[in-house]
């Protein structure tokens, strides 16, 4: 009998939470409709019809465009939050985070219509909203099929063919996960791309929370529509639940760390001219490359800048006034045991030579010791002519060496021809135009340039060619070093040091604007990942695969767009394979203008970068950055001066970007590299082109993971002289960012106060000028 009574008493008790549990009010939602892009003309009666449906079934409706009101305290208010045909970037990253943590404490879904015309660059609301937009055709009649009708949103259809008149959105990106309501019959209607599956209205369970997507409501009409409202209906109260109170603790998705706890502190300033790569030593110390010769070293323990070591190198031309040439002392990498053996590797263009060179030296008190030099590979450069040379090192997790040439190749138009480039992929195979094909190198795989080349070096400085590179050992007419192929310019690379993914920073072409019908795609800078050997495009392709024409430049005449999936390269400078493998597209892609695919980038200049893979178990817990950047890859832009953590799935797929930092100041930043302290280094060339920069120089960015100061905006007083005795009321506006108590010191001349409130009265006896603080 008592255990039976306890029984009772545990089951009351889980009744009692449950109940505590809901929501003592009516439930809430919150109608978003801020749109970026496209703004639908519906939206209005969208919102009005809501708001009725809301009077007539229980639910209170509050509306707004504005993107702020996503964080934790607002959010936790609704039961369901609704985007209503949003369009385009409408949340910043706070503001995904927020929601994302909403939906994670058990918040609801819906979008309507254009919601999936939405943040193409979140991986995250992608798969909450169930698919992407990828075009419509006219607005038209359509037969759409019920296929399930034991739900809220569909559990009133009596027949299992809906004829109606909307906009029909054809999908990419669909969620497998997603369970399907609505499917459209592509036969009844012109435009349908996704064929006999091609779902228009689903729900699930999603990361904690509930989701529910209906595809239609582009028209006025649509709200006046019995049966959509009590589609729409019925999608809402899904979402809504049981009204619940949010349960934050459940909660996995962290706030981004405050950027006033990140501080760029300079290290040396006005004293680099041209800085190219850097390469931080076990103690600290940091070895600096300047592109014309010096080897330079910042002493982390007397903060001074010495040279040593220099190398005579080909920076300039020597007979071809009015063309810079980009080559020189280029890049820099310490070995992995560089605290046993103290080599450095270095590529660099000799003077006395046309090539590109890698070679190994010992770093010894204080010198780089040329006479321990290595050389271990060298391969030819065309000189006297612009541009692209690449030429960073990096090293992977198993010891392998990375290292990138540019595809040596002129940009711009050649002088006095009269059909030129105009800033697309450079194809001119006609004899003697050579420096304006990149086939010749980039698409060339018996060329290590336009490449990253893989190597294995042996103690003795030879080399060896580890399994996994693009061509294998003996293959006629190919590289074996070859790793990946089809790069324009790939200035900085990085190794992830657990995953071995290769990363780099792709500098693409000028042109504006695409001109598709005769040269081919507007120019883009790329982020690259490969995750193995592989071609990725250049000068046949760019991007996310986007094709370049054929084009004979001694007629004028455009010819067929390459192919990604059976690329050939028929140039007459080829001297490797016709065929080439298929061309993978790029990681993160975005053109000058303002990118839809990645709007986080913003518009302007463009050199892009790449930087480390971060893990903070490999660094110091007092000197690393935040558990937040685990396992994030950080990218940076030279010209627009930004630096973003972007986030990946577990299989390395994009996930999102951020800014980090965002409201950092950079001078052209040429490398990022992660010191064993585990704090980020920042070489910046800076501001001004094939010069010293009063602005170049090296930093550190430190996190403060403890207490922060307070932040004082402004101190007012109410007088500043008078006759004595002197009354003054000061108050000073200030607050801290931790959200403790603030106790405030004045110093009123040689006197000092504290209050504990923001204000002070005090009277002056005494004349003269003083101090007020």
């Amino acid at each position: 009998m008592k255990k039976y009574f306890f029984l009772i008493l545990i089951a009351c008790s889980l009744f009692q939470f449950s109940c505590t549990n809901k929501r003592s009010t009516k439930p809430r939602v919150l109608v978003f409709s801020k749109t970026m892009g496209f703004h639908h003309a519906s939206i209005p009666k969208g919102i009005d019809a809501i708001i009725k449906l809301g009077n007539e079934n229980g639910f209170d409706v509050d509306t707004t465009t504005n993107s702020d009101q996503f964080n934790d305290d607002t959010l936790k208010q609704y039961a369901a939050v609704i985007f209503l045909s949003t369009t385009g970037h409408v949340l910043d990253y706070r503001q995904r985070a927020a929601f994302e943590r909403y939906i994670q404490a058990g918040g609801g879904f819906v979008g309507v219509h254009a919601a999936t015309d939405t943040e193409y660059d979140w991986g995250w609301y992608g798969r909450l909203v169930g698919a992407y937009f990828n075009g419509h055709p006219k607005p038209q009649q359509a037969k759409f099929i019920i296929k399930d009708r034991d739900f809220p949103a569909t559990k009133f259809f009596k027949d299992t063919v809906w004829t109606r008149t909307d906009e029909l959105y054809n999908f990419k990106k669909i969620n497998p996960d997603i369970h399907v309501l609505i499917t459209i019959d592509e036969k009844s209607y012109e435009g349908g791309t996704n064929g006999a599956f091609h779902p228009m209205s689903w729900y699930h369970n999603y990361d904690g929370g509930r989701a529910f997507y209906t595809e239609m409501g582009h028209t006025d009409e649509s709200y006046v529509e019995p049966l959509y409202l009590d589609h729409l209906l019925g999608g809402i109260e899904y979402a809504i639940g049981d009204n619940k109170q949010l349960d934050y603790s459940k909660v996995a998705r962290q706030l981004p760390p405050d950027e006033d706890r990140f501080i760029k502190t300079s290290l040396v300033k006005g004293t680099f001219f041209e800085p190219t790569e850097m390469t931080i030593l076990p103690n600290l110390d940091i070895i600096v490359l300047q592109r014309r010769g010096e080897i330079l070293k910042y002493d982390h323990v007397t903060k001074q800048v010495k040279q040593v070591g220099f190398l005579n190198v080909y920076w300039k031309t020597e007979h071809t006034p009015g063309v810079n040439a980009e080559e020189g002392l280029l890049g820099i990498s310490k070995d992995p045991h560089f605290a046993q053996n103290h080599w450095v590797y270095i590529y660099y263009s000799p003077k006395d030579t046309s090539v590109n060179r890698l070679s190994r030296f010992t770093f010894e008190n204080d010198t780089i010791d040329l006479k321990s030099e290595k050389i271990i590979l060298q391969l030819y450069e065309q000189r006297e002519i612009c541009c692209h040379t690449g030429g960073s090192i990096a090293f992977g997790p198993d010891g392998l060496l990375y290292f990138s040439a540019g595809d040596n190749s002129t940009p711009f138009n050649e002088r006095g021809a009269k059909f030129v480039s105009n800033s697309f992929a450079p194809l001119n195979d006609i004899p003697g135009h050579q420096q304006y094909d990149s086939r010749r190198s980039a698409g060339n795989t018996n060329d290590l340039r336009g490449k990253i080349n893989r190597i294995r070096v042996m103690d003795d400085g030879t080399y060896q060619i580890p399994d996994g590179n693009l061509f294998p050992k003996g293959e006629a007419n190919t590289r074996p070093e070859i790793y990946v192929m089809g790069d324009r310019n790939p200035y900085r690379i990085s190794v992830d040091q657990k995953t071995g993914f290769l990363y780099w920073g792709e500098v693409g072409p000028d042109a504006n604007n695409d001109s598709m019908q005769t040269r081919g795609p507007r120019g883009y800078d790329e982020i690259n990942q490969a995750r193995k050997a592989g071609f990725f495009g250049w000068p046949l392709f760019i991007g996310d695969n986007y094709p370049y024409r054929q084009f004979d430049y001694a007629t004028g005449k455009s010819g067929n767009l390459f192919d990604p999936a059976h690329p050939v390269n028929d140039s007459r400078n080829n001297t490797g394979l016709k065929d080439l493998p298929p061309a993978q597209p790029a990681f993160i892609w975005y053109p000058y203008a303002a990118s839809p695919d990645f709007p986080e980038l913003g518009s302007g200049g463009r050199t892009a970068m790449a930087g480390p893979v971060y893990y903070t178990s490999m660094f110091p817990e007092k000197t690393r950055l935040p558990e937040y950047y685990n396992g994030k890859l950080f990218i940076y832009g030279w010209i627009r001066g930004w630096i973003m953590a972007v986030t990946m799935l577990p299989n390395g797929d994009f996930d999102e970007m951020e800014p980090f930092m965002e409201h950092i100041k950079l001078h052209n930043c040429s490398d990022m590299e992660v010191g064993p302290d585990g704090k980020l280094y920042l070489l910046e060339y800076g501001t001004g082109w094939f010069q010293k920069n009063p602005d170049a120089g090296l930093s550190v960015i430190d996190y403060n993971q403890g207490n922060r100061a307070p932040e004082i905006k402004a101190i007012h007083v109410d007088k500043t002289s008078g006759l004595l005795p002197l009354q003054v009321k000061a108050t000073v506006d200030a607050r801290d960012p931790d959200k403790d108590k603030i106790s405030y010191v004045w110093t009123l001349g040689s006197q000092k106060r504290t209050t504990t409130s923001p204000q002070l009265d005090y009277t002056f006896n005494t004349a003269g000028d003083m101090q007020f603080l």
